[in-house]
């Protein structure tokens, strides 16, 4: 009969906040096994020692190599992949021989933890039970002393190894968040905090529940002194006081055309981090919940200019503003309103930034295929800002010059003529069989991406939620085999 497999999660460091689970483990064991690095110390060996006993067989499973480069021909994964190999078999030979083998692990066995390797090579062929431990994300917690999230805030737990912008992205797009294994990527860890918008809030936790244990304000933290065993930690705001500005600033934010799916992480980051939210009603009721306290004011679509105000008086008053906006906010939506009012004598001074969305003709565009592969024009249907003389005159000139043809706000209750005075001026410089793509709600519980003709254009079935792509000469519509049509327009033009 085989032995036994146990991976035995040890907690962060304190020996008392070991599992009784992990003890008897421990105790029924005929081998004891653990890694260490090229020094041969183990902070896993050490956490359970006063467990171990003089019969126990130990297996110290030691690194070949940490962050050194290697000359394996595989790299540092290959020269790791051949250690865990040989390790794996070594464990099993114990198996095989009857023995029953307890793998230690700091923390928990299956988070971040070199027991994994061994799981993963052996677990498959041999009886293995997994004891939880507690991880460095609870115990940072706990030393901190405040909660990590609460209600409906996320946490996002991140290597500190990834790159830069990533870490910036994924910081500035969570509530709550620990970058762990810092040491060499602190001062990368930092930066990412301070482009997120996230450093004042950032907590720092060395050792925790080890000698040498450190706490503070991760800004007041000398790079030069991190070491592996340190995490940076954004606790829950919940009930945190805002942090009072002699003045904020504004930023508009693009959703997308549909909503939270659409958001980007710098988007999202700043609606995360504003103070109050400004925008259309229905705007708004896209953004999901993002942190309590969070204040919303929305408002109807027809005040653009008194929205931005509104907003502009809140940041000139110390608070951080987004104000919200589907689409992309400089294609026909709230960037320009904004901006015009910030160029006001009284508001010179009130910092504003514009963040990009996915604007609503590049995502009908990605729904039916890629019609806007070639030059297009973007121009709105509506009336309301400009006469329809220069409308009309518009289209004309961009038929004329075959470039297709997107169409925003091409109808609504209250306007009801222009798609058919649109599609009838371009029939007469375009081919009847013209492709054109009838995009409504795109990214939303109703979307429907249709392709027809200029001909068989239908007004009564565009309304203000749906957008329309007239093709050029060179637009092409297929049908593919699962019965789809999808168009491009070519690269070349000929």
């Amino acid at each position: 009969m085989t032995g036994k497999l146990y991976g035995v999660g040890l907690g962060p460091g304190d020996p008392n906040l070991m599992t009784v689970a992990a003890v008897k483990a421990i105790a029924a064991a005929d081998v004891i096994a653990y890694h260490s690095a090229r020094h041969g110390r183990s902070i896993a060996r050490s956490i359970a020692a006063e467990h171990l006993r003089e019969d126990h067989i130990e297996e110290r499973l030691m690194y070949p190599l940490t962050v050194e480069t290697t000359d394996h021909p595989g790299g540092y994964r290959g020269a790791l992949n051949d250690f865990y190999e040989e390790a794996a078999a070594r464990l099993a030979a114990h198996l095989d021989a009857g023995r029953t083998v307890a793998v230690l692990a700091e923390g928990d066995p299956l988070f971040y933890g070199s027991y994994q390797h061994m799981h993963k090579r052996l677990a498959d062929r041999y009886d293995t039970t997994v004891i939880p431990g507690v991880t460095s994300v609870s115990a940072a917690a706990a030393r901190l002393g405040e909660p990590l999230c609460e209600a409906e805030e996320v946490l996002t737990i991140i290597p500190g190894t990834l790159p830069e912008d990533e870490l910036t992205a994924r910081l500035a797009g969570t509530d709550s968040a620990v970058v762990m294994k810092l040491g060499r990527t602190f001062p990368t860890v930092k930066r990412a905090l301070e482009r997120a918008g996230r450093l004042d809030d950032a907590r720092y936790v060395e050792r925790a529940f080890m000698a040498g244990e450190r706490t503070g304000d991760l800004v007041d933290v000398d790079p030069g002194s991190v070491p592996y065993f340190s995490v940076a930690v954004l606790p829950s705001r919940v009930d945190r006081e805002p942090a009072v500005r002699e003045r904020g600033e504004v930023v508009v934010v693009g959703t997308g055309p549909a909503g939270a799916p659409w958001l980007t992480p710098e988007s999202r980051g700043a609606l995360v981090n504003a103070d109050v939210l400004v925008g259309y009603t229905t705007y708004l009721d896209r953004v999901p919940a993002l942190r309590p306290g969070q204040i919303r004011h929305g408002s109807d679509n027809k005040v653009e200019s008194e929205r931005a105000e509104f907003a502009l008086d809140l940041a000139r008053r110390g608070h951080k503003v987004a104000v919200v906006s589907g689409g992309d906010p400089g294609v026909f939506a709230m960037a320009t309103a904004v901006l015009e009012v910030a160029c006001e004598p009284e508001y010179a001074d009130v910092p504003v930034r514009v963040l990009p969305g996915v604007t609503a003709a590049n995502a009908a565009a990605a729904a039916a295929g890629a019609p806007l592969g070639h030059d297009y024009a973007t121009i709105s249907l509506s009336d309301r800002l400009k006469p329809w003389d220069v409308i009309e005159a518009r289209l004309r000139a961009a038929a004329a010059a075959d470039l297709v043809l997107a169409l925003y706000n091409p109808g609504s209750k209250s306007r009801t003529h222009q798609v058919a005075a649109a599609r009838d001026l371009l029939l007469e410089l375009r081919s009847p069989e013209t492709p054109v793509v009838v995009a409504r709600d795109v990214g939303g519980p109703e979307q429907s991406v249709r392709v027809v003709t200029l001909k068989t254009v239908e007004p009564s079935e565009v309304d203000m939620r749906t957008l329309l792509l007239i093709g050029s000469s060179q637009t092409r519509a297929v049908e593919r085999a699962d019965g789809r049509t999808i168009t491009w327009t070519p690269r070349r033009y000929g």
